[in-house]
């Protein structure tokens, strides 16, 4: 199978598209099969197989029980990564199937729906089937060489070091910091766990122009867009020698992540580094790549309407947040000759967050960190930003006692969809425990009551949202019944799971507390997955590195008694301290619970059999977001846990 990804221009030149394949296949055949291809080839599985990280026993199991269907025992297990033996006999009589009498050609696209003719019976998916033209498959058969195509080059990136680095110095448990400057802060941890030869870097590179506004939010994304986009050709190797990066724009700039075997991490770097600070745009890659992201904003609408209200709550409450309507209006002022202003602009004035963590000696971690300082100083002139600018966001704090609403549509899915969210105030370890224990013991009778009881949607999910300090409990239902409907049963479910929690038995409450507790204590099965929580502690500002450790210590403290009052006190309905938020996303589109056509007003009576819910305080519709947020107070951000040096204090 040959997957190509066509631009709106590309679908309308399948043919050429398929000519280039068969152009390849001659040069494949030409040159015929290469001894070094699969030397490399082979070297390549051989070491994923040896260095594999730990899998899920239940998705290794399963994959296991594939593979008993295709290898004799004895390799079931190293089946699909070892190869034996070079067979160029075989690889011929492969190509010679490649042809075009036994092609078969699938073309999916919008841009293709007036062409359709037929309707498949399950799920109303629209196709046409035709004959491929037969002077076609001559022409292919023709098609001959291209000069264009070659065999690609020997894989640079192919690690030949798989020694396990160990420091004379005894190890920490958690990450250092080994380095920090007026432009960077550098964390550091040697594993001593999985004892593999792989390391994770992140660097995120602070910018106070990365989310300035609707337009430098654009030229941000675009950036990072092209930057991978030129790096694609280049990073592929790496990626088969098991060596990946990528590069994000966020809120705060840009987040480069690389990881994988070690041996070559720095070559990748640099040559990173080097493409950043010398970057130029592509004036034909740059249309194309906007145009896919103008696409990608209009199509808002067709994601699924339980993403809709994420996202609306998110904006709601965020201290900045730029509208998909705002940042489409944008790219009318997004051209090339904007974007090669902004990037030195961006790169003029940073801060750079650093973690390494792996197989890696301390003193090459530091040559890593003084590659991305140098690069960036030397070819982009770089300047430490000021400690007033490095600023995170904040949260909007509601008003005791409220109970807002939010109301949007949606006229692509029959499906309507609300987040009942419950702001119960900042971050720290009692109320994380309590907050996590409450949704411990809620999350599975939510499931139970409103999806498999009540058959209110098949998206049903109880659980917990942080962002910038604060959390709260929320819980988001998706089905054809009206959002408002909806917000009702949450309510009555609520309601019933605080008079539940007061008859829990303390055994059912210990049992709770233990499962969590265990949760929370699971040691990653991945190297980067435990840098990836080490990550987000820095992005955070936080530093707690042991978080799970401490809280769960305080979890073993935590009574029924005070799951109860934490209930009593941010969730029940008579709460004087609760903070609700309903965002409801209602369908209109042709059988919709909002749909003009159908006149059924909505309705929070309950169907016959289920609970009433409790009674409620009167609600208040946010009719204009800009206007919403100039009447509420933000929470402060959170203090970091380790104690930083004073002039790092300063800069949060």
């Amino acid at each position: 199978v040959v997957n190509v990804d066509l631009t709106e221009e590309g679908i309308e030149h399948v043919e050429d598209i398929v000519s280039a394949v068969f152009q390849y296949l001659n040069l494949l055949k030409k040159e015929g099969p290469q001894q070094w291809v699969f030397d490399e080839c082979r070297d390549l599985s051989s070491m994923t197989f040896r260095f594999k990280d730990k899998e899920r026993p239940q998705s290794y199991t399963c994959g296991l029980s594939e593979q008993l269907h295709y290898y004799p025992l004895e390799e079931v297990l190293c089946g699909g990564y070892l190869l034996s033996e070079f067979k160029p006999e075989l690889i011929d009589m492969v190509l010679g199937h490649l042809i075009p009498q036994n092609i078969r050609i699938a073309v999916v696209g919008k841009a293709l729906s007036e062409k359709v003719t037929c309707s498949e019976k399950w799920y109303g998916t629209c196709y046409k089937m035709e004959d491929i033209d037969p002077a076609l498959l001559e022409q292919w058969q023709s098609v001959g060489l291209n000069d264009q195509l070659r065999l690609p080059m020997k894989n640079e990136f192919v690690p030949t070091c798989f020694d396990l680095y160990k420091d004379v110095q005894p190890v920490s448990s958690l990450p250092e910091m080994i380095s920090e400057t007026p432009l960077a802060r550098v964390w550091y941890k040697q594993d001593d766990e999985f004892k593999l030869p792989k390391a994770v870097i992140y660097t995120e590179l602070f910018s106070p122009l990365a989310y300035l506004d609707p337009h430098h939010t654009n030229l941000l994304h675009m950036f990072a867009q092209l930057f991978r986009d030129a790096l694609t050709e280049y990073t592929y190797a790496a990626e088969l020698a098991g060596l990946t990066y990528s590069l994000s724009n966020t809120k705060y700039g840009l987040t480069l992540t690389v990881k994988g075997y070690d041996d070559k991490q720095h070559v990748l770097l640099e040559k990173i580094m080097e493409c950043m600070t010398s970057f130029t745009v592509d004036p034909k890659r740059f249309e194309i790549l906007k145009d896919a992201y103008v696409r990608a904003l209009r199509n808002f609408n067709a994601d699924q309407p339980h993403q809709h209200v994420v996202y609306y709550t998110s904006l709601l409450l965020s201290e900045q947040g730029w509208s998909k309507e705002e940042l489409l209006q944008a790219t009318n002022e997004m051209t090339v000759e904007n974007l090669e202003a902004f990037i030195p602009r961006f790169l003029s004035g940073l801060h750079i967050e650093m973690l390494i963590h792996g197989n890696m000696l301390k003193d090459a971690a530091l040559a890593l960190a003084g590659t991305i300082q140098e690069k960036l100083t030397t070819k982009s002139g770089t300047r430490p930003l000021v400690p007033s600018q490095l600023t995170r966001q904040r949260e909007y704090q509601l008003r005791d006692g409220c109970s807002l609403v939010y109301l949007a549509d949606n006229n692509v899915h029959r499906s309507s969809s609300v987040e009942t969210y419950f702001q119960c105030g900042l971050q720290d370890t009692h109320q994380n425990m309590l907050l996590e224990l409450l949704c411990q013991i809620f999350a599975e009778p939510a499931f139970d009551e409103l999806r498999t009881k009540e058959q209110l949607g098949y998206i049903v999910w109880c659980g917990i949202r942080r962002a910038n300090g604060t959390q709260g409990l929320r819980v988001i239902v998706q089905g054809d019944r009206h959002p408002e409907y909806l917000d009702s049963r949450i309510e009555s479910f609520l309601h019933k799971m605080g008079e539940n929690l007061e008859k829990l038995s303390e055994d059912d409450f210990l049992r709770h507390r233990e499962a969590l507790a265990s949760r929370r204590l699971e040691r990653p099965k991945k190297l980067s997955h435990l840098t990836a929580n080490w990550w987000v502690e820095i992005t955070s500002n936080q530093y707690h590195f042991d978080r799970d450790v401490c809280e769960v210590a305080h979890l073993k403290t935590l009574t029924k008694q005070n799951v109860v009052d934490f209930y009593k006190q941010c969730i029940a309905s008579t709460a004087n301290q609760r903070k609700k938020l309903s965002v409801q996303v209602v369908s209109t589109a042709p059988g919709g619970a909002g749909d003009p056509e159908v006149s059924r007003p909505p309705t929070t009576q309950p169907d016959d059999g289920l609970s009433r819910p409790p009674p409620l305080r009167e609600t208040e519709l946010i009719m204009d977001i800009p206007e919403f947020k100039q009447g509420l107070a933000l929470y402060p951000l959170m203090k970091p846990y380790l104690p930083l040096s004073k002039t790092s204090k300063s800069k949060l």
